[in-house]
């Protein structure tokens, strides 16, 4: 039976969230961002979660995380700003039981 799993997200102003996030719901981490309202309303998934924009970039803090940038992402993080050897784009990291125990911090505004 499906379970929500515990992901901290460190905010834009650095205030760090404990967040509980359902595993059965089909929700990936900017959507996550988005229902917390870790974020002002407009400033993450801009384009709805396609991997066109990076406004849901962050950086991924620990080890939790084992699958690999996906090409439409990695085209899209090369266009970006305040790109780091751990950006992924939120929209790409769908929320499985797997992730349980993730920590990111959401990058600065693009």
């Amino acid at each position: 039976m499906p379970q929500d799993i515990t992901i901290k997200i460190t905010d834009r102003m650095g205030i760090t969230h404990e967040v509980q996030a359902p595993t059965d719901m089909n929700m990936n981490i900017m959507e996550l961002i988005r229902a917390y309202e870790l974020a002002p309303e407009g400033t993450v998934g801009i384009c709805g979660g396609m991997a066109m924009c990076a406004s849901c970039q962050c950086y991924v803090l620990n080890d939790v995380l084992k699958s690999e940038r996906n090409p439409d992402e990695e085209a899209m993080l090369c266009e970006a700003y305040h790109v780091k050897e751990n950006s992924r784009l939120g929209c790409q990291i769908p929320i499985t039981e797997a992730i349980d125990g993730l920590e990111i911090e959401i990058a600065p505004e693009q």
